[in-house]
């Protein structure tokens, strides 16, 4: 599976101008023929705008399943369209929608873990469950950028049998050396493949850091940003991941009457 990551320099309060960016970097990586491609957290209104946070939410999600719907249907790949401001019955959610080949809905995620250092659970409200689908034929979830703090989430998304997690994410730069650590400690104590898409440049007072990287199941890093805009691809191989299986019986060890 061919994995795309747009690193996307996201402009605060301004959805007209990232949704025509979006689509101006979703073309671009889609000369490249991935299998997927990944845009990153709250790509529609940054993160994130406080004073009118719900005038510029998406209602349900309409606009970004229209754009990036009929998107992934024209160009034939599925597009994990990171996350956005989601207006849903009153409330904004921080949304992950996730569209196939014929530009369907595949999965729709709401951030469980809502990162109160920077007050976005005053905004925004939780998530209630974790998100795992199919994808031309392999098991994936989707993680959305301070929920990979905690591994039980995780854990409990690959228990069954994760091939392949996605991150989006808007990380900041001062803590880059976590996010490194984070993505691949979760992709070699789960065996699978883990691409993350983060934001970069700049929103209000917080610089986002880039780094997005792509993964392997023994943690080696496949493809790597810096610290600008740019677009990043690599090759998942999923034979690898059933050799590593194979080979060291993680999950058949594990010993959950203990913890």
């Amino acid at each position: 599976m061919k994995i795309s990551c747009i690193q996307m320099d996201v402009q605060l309060g301004a959805p007209e101008e990232n949704h025509a960016k979006a689509e101006q970097l979703i073309r671009a990586a889609a000369k490249e023929k991935p299998d997927v491609i990944l845009l990153p957290e709250l790509w529609d209104v940054g993160f994130f705008p406080k004073e009118n946070l719900k005038a510029l939410a998406d209602p349900d999600c309409s606009r970004v399943e229209s754009h990036m719907g009929a998107l992934a249907k024209e160009l034939g790949v599925n597009i994990v369209a990171g996350s956005v401001a989601c207006l849903r019955r009153g409330a904004v959610y921080n949304t992950a929608c996730v569209f196939d080949r014929q530009g369907q809905l595949l999965a729709r995620y709401d951030k469980t873990h809502l990162f109160s250092p920077m007050g976005e659970d005053n905004y925004f409200a939780k998530g209630d469950h974790i998100c795992r689908f199919r994808m031309d034929g392999h098991d994936v979830g989707i993680l959305i950028c301070y929920d990979i703090r905690f591994p039980e989430l995780t854990r409990a998304m690959t228990v069954p049998g994760l091939e392949l997690l996605f991150m989006v994410s808007q990380w900041p730069d001062v803590r880059v050396p976590h996010l490194r650590v984070l993505t691949q400690a979760r992709a070699i104590e789960n065996q699978m493949y883990l691409a993350c898409c983060n934001a970069c440049g700049r929103a209000g007072d917080t610089h986002y850091g880039g780094n997005s990287s792509i993964i392997d199941p023994w943690g080696q890093v496949l493809a790597q940003a810096g610290g600008n805009q740019e677009i990043i691809t690599a090759d998942c191989d999923f034979a690898v991941t059933e050799k590593i299986r194979a080979s060291m019986h993680i999950f058949a060890d594990r010993r959950p009457e203990l913890y």
